[in-house]
């Protein structure tokens, strides 16, 4: 019954791996200048490579706070139409390296993390582009529940660029 997806982020455990410092994507670069608390907060998820933790589910948020052991805390909600309930995972995340740099490895489960890479971002924190530890995880998240198609499009592009399968990804109700 709980939610272990994104950002969501925003879903971040996703390729869970019982490791210290899970990397991005190879040629994939989290972005630099990172201002965690500027990130804080709850994030929509406009868009997903869609993935077992998150199968069918809709109005996803990901919502991120300060933890005290310096790390951040995780709460990815999403509503499954089917079963007609809210489904919700908490989890922590922690830098791989700099908090400048926007590479995180999150758990929901114990010792296990997956990478968590902001790879763009814009320069009011309204919209981001995060990866997984690899190809197979990608998501459009917001601030707000919808977002400029101008928006939309660039992060379409950046992904592209950077290979992932655009294509696929699922447009997520957040009615």
């Amino acid at each position: 019954m709980k939610l272990c997806p994104v950002l969501t982020i925003v879903g971040l455990s996703l390729a869970l791996v019982a490791c210290n410092s899970p990397t991005p994507p190879k040629g994939v670069n989290p972005i630099t200048g990172f201002d965690a608390k500027r990130y804080l907060s709850k994030w929509y998820e406009i868009s997903r490579l869609e993935n077992r933790f998150e199968r069918g589910l809709e109005q996803v948020t990901a919502t991120y706070g300060e933890r005290n052991d310096g790390g951040i805390s995780v709460l990815n909600r999403g509503y499954d139409p089917l079963k007609e309930q809210w489904k919700e995972s908490e989890g922590k995340a922690y830098f791989t390296g700099s908090v400048t740099t926007a590479a995180l490895k999150v758990s929901f489960f114990g010792p296990f993390y997956g990478g968590y890479n902001v790879i763009a971002l814009d320069d009011n924190y309204q919209y981001a582009l995060v990866s997984g530890p690899n190809r197979d995880y990608l998501w459009i998240l917001s601030r707000t529940p919808q977002i400029p198609d101008s928006v939309k499009q660039n992060y379409l592009n950046i992904a592209r660029k950077l290979n992932f399968p655009v294509d696929e990804m699922l447009w997520v109700s957040q009615q």
